[in-house]
């Protein structure tokens, strides 16, 4: 048994999607189906074919990867049919939350992060901007490094645990970086586009207007926000959250250890794969919480398991 303790809900981001994903959930659940066609209608093409089956390549583009993986997640959460006492999402995960939350409906939904993945990737030229991720390395060691590097913009674009940490900006600022890092502590990782910082202000200005002209419901539970690590309980609170973090940074770690201070040891993870919750065990390690209690929703086992304790 979870137990009745306040339950707050994850939203996995970008990153945790696959060719596959959502399949088997919509083979169980007519939610699912529903979800799906929703989405589908929404943006006039298959989101459901090209998660079912790709191709990855081009699943794997920002463009496809951000409505298909929102589609997923909120097709995870209504399949469960259960209600959080408040929420949260990974960067696009946000705005899975605000769907749960019926902030905006899921056709606004996958509509806004399609147009938000195509400013994000029309903002940088390929090949000019990078992202690394840092770890075994705290938060003070990381902003230390960062320091260090003078050939471009380098910046803190995730604060995913205590140890792991990820930057962002220009391309060779990303090769230095890696240079000045200790031995086998920095990745590079494979993307198109430098989320998360301020290469991508003006692009978030532009997107900013997008969000103005949306029409949004205050949130039926409270959302905590990347960008303050705080929650919203109002429309305009959320509006103005998910203006800026188009370019600003991740707060998870902190917003993890929030919920924490709050009371909250009860996390669910919606999502086309457990990140999320598995992020939260460590944080709680780290951190020295007790009584953490996680649980994955993404498959259709993990759900009949959920509704079942």
């Amino acid at each position: 048994m979870l137990g009745r303790m306040q339950r707050a809900f994850l939203f996995t981001g970008q990153g945790s999607q696959f060719t596959g994903m959502g399949k088997e959930l919509v083979e169980r659940f007519e939610s699912a189906r529903e979800t799906f066609a929703e989405a589908d209608e929404a943006l006039g093409e298959s989101v459901s074919e090209l998660c079912f089956s790709g191709p990855d390549e081009q699943l794997q583009l920002t463009e496809n990867t951000q409505p298909a993986t929102l589609t997923v997640a909120v097709a995870a959460f209504r399949a469960l049919g259960l209600t959080p006492d408040l929420a949260a999402g990974h960067s696009l995960g946000e705005y899975a939350a605000h769907v749960a939350a019926g902030t905006f409906d899921l056709g606004t939904a996958v509509k806004l992060v399609r147009q938000r993945a195509t400013f994000m990737q029309n903002a940088v030229p390929v090949g000019t901007g990078g992202m690394v991720v840092l770890r075994k390395m705290d938060l003070a060691a990381v902003e230390e490094l960062i320091a260090k590097v003078d050939v471009g913009i380098c910046e803190i674009a995730n604060k995913n645990e205590t140890h792991q940490t990820v930057v962002s900006g220009e391309a060779a600022a990303m090769d230095q970086l890696v240079e000045l890092a200790p031995r086998r502590m920095a990745l590079k990782l494979n993307v198109s586009v430098p989320f998360h910082c301020s290469m991508l202000s003006d692009a978030g200005k532009e997107f900013a207007a997008v969000l103005d002209s949306t029409e949004m419901k205050d949130p039926a539970f409270p959302i905590w926000t990347n960008v303050d690590a705080k929650p919203v309980t109002t429309a305009q609170e959320a509006r103005d959250a998910l203006q800026r973090q188009f370019a600003g940074a991740v707060q998870w770690l902190p917003t993890v250890n929030g919920m924490f201070e709050n009371g909250v040891r009860n996390f669910i993870e919606c999502g086309p794969r457990a990140i999320l919750v598995k992020m939260v065990t460590r944080i709680a390690a780290v951190s020295g919480v007790d009584g953490v209690v996680t649980a994955p929703a993404t498959t259709v086992a993990e759900i009949l398991a959920l509704q079942a304790s």
